[in-house]
C-alpha cells in the first residue's frame, strides 16, 4: 500500500488593509454607532479652558477641508482659533454635533464650511433644499446663542475621486450663490474661498492634487480670505441671545 504524504499547509495571509479601505470601514462603522461622530472632539472640548478675555474665540466647523487646514497650516490656528472639521461629513452630521462642537465652546464667531459631501451623497442622496435647511438651522442656532456667523463657500471641484462619474460643479455654483445670498439676508459674513482656489470649475492643480482637498499652498491662499472674514464678522453687532 503506497503512502501519500500530505503537502504542508500554505499559510493564507490576508491582504493588508489600505488607508482608503480602513477609512471606508471606519466610516461605515461610525454611521451605525456614532452617526455624527460626537466622540471625535468630545475629550478635546472638555480640555478647553474658558475663552480668554480680549481674545475672541473662532470655531471652524466643517468637513475634511477644515480638518486638513489644521494639519497642513497649523500656524493659522493661533490661540482662540479652533478647528472642528471631520473628514467626509455632511451638513446633517454637522448639525447634530453643532451644540457640542460649537455652541458649548462659547465662541464669538463660527465659520461653517459645508456642502461638498452632501453633493457627493456621503450619507445618502440629499437635495439642495435639504442642505440649505441644515445650514439654516446651524445659523439660527448660532445666532440664537449670540454667535456671529461666517458662511464659507464650497471650494471648487469638477469631480470627486470617491464618486466616479459625478459632475459636482453646477451644484457647487448653485449652492455658493445661495450661501452668498442667504448670508446677506441674515447678517452673516460670506467667505469666498472658491474664487481664490479655482481654475475654471476645478480646483487649481497648484492648490491640490486630488481635485478637492487643498494642499499647503491652497490653505495659504485661503488664509487671507479667512482673516478678512473674521475681522468683518467681529465688527458686526453680536446677535441677540434668545435665552
Amino acid at each position: 500500500m503506497a503512502l501519500t504524504l500530505a503537502a504542508p499547509a500554505v499559510a493564507q495571509t490576508a491582504p493588508k488593509e489600505t488607508d482608503s479601505q480602513r477609512w471606508t470601514r471606519e466610516w461605515e462603522e461610525r454611521l451605525h454607532n456614532d452617526f455624527a461622530y460626537l466622540a471625535r472632539y468630545r475629550d478635546d472640548n472638555a480640555r478647553l479652558a474658558a475663552p480668554v478675555p480680549g481674545q475672541p474665540r473662532v470655531v471652524f466647523m466643517g468637513d475634511s477641508i477644515t480638518e486638513g487646514w489644521v494639519g497642513k497650516m497649523p500656524q493659522f490656528f493661533t490661540p482662540g482659533r479652533i478647528g472642528r472639521g471631520i473628514s467626509g461629513q455632511t451638513t446633517a452630521q454637522m448639525l447634530l454635533r453643532f451644540r457640542q462642537d460649537v455652541i458649548d465652546l462659547h465662541p464669538a464667531v463660527v465659520q461653517i464650511m459645508a456642502g461638498t459631501n452632501d453633493i457627493a451623497g456621503n450619507t445618502g442622496p440629499t437635495t439642495d433644499a435639504q442642505v440649505e435647511g441644515n445650514i439654516m438651522s446651524m445659523v439660527e442656532l448660532a445666532q440664537a446663542n449670540g454667535i456671529r456667523v461666517i458662511l464659507a463657500s464650497i471650494p471648487p471641484a469638477d469631480h470627486f475621486e470617491w464618486k466616479p462619474g459625478l459632475k459636482p460643479a453646477p451644484r457647487i455654483a448653485a449652492m455658493n450663490a445661495w450661501l452668498k445670498g442667504y448670508a446677506g439676508k441674515v447678517g452673516a459674513t460670506y467667505a469666498d474661498y472658491w474664487s481664490v482656489l479655482h481654475v475654471g470649475d476645478a480646483l487649481n492643480p497648484a492648490f491640490g492634487t486630488d481635485g478637492v482637498h487643498p494642499n499647503a499652498a491652497g490653505y495659504a491662499a485661503m488664509a487671507p480670505v479667512a482673516d478678512a472674514a473674521i475681522k468683518q464678522a467681529q465688527a458686526k453687532p453680536q446677535p441677540r441671545r434668545m435665552r
